[in-house]
């Protein structure tokens, strides 16, 4: 889908650098999707996973990268428009 918005580009250009998005198209459709992540993920530890919140703090990875997650989703997910822009 088309359409016309206006964009932080500092945030639009960290998103392209942080995670080697090729297109502006690409970055805000990473963006998106990774808050929509993020917040389904909320959502779970919310509901709780039997663990307590010492066992999520180190379970924590500071070097975490959401890309090969989101990769291994593959195509024709819920977002996916089947676009290569």
């Amino acid at each position: 889908m088309k359409m016309t918005m206006h964009i932080n580009e500092d945030a639009l250009s960290d998103v392209i650098e942080m995670f080697g998005c090729e297109s502006k198209t690409e970055a805000v459709n990473f963006a998106l999707k990774e808050v929509v992540r993020r917040k389904k993920l909320r959502a779970l530890l919310k509901k709780g996973m039997g663990l307590t919140a010492d066992e999520i703090r180190d379970g924590y990875e500071p070097d975490y990268e959401p890309r090969p997650l989101l990769v291994a989703e593959g195509k024709g997910g819920k977002y996916e428009s089947g676009r290569s822009d």
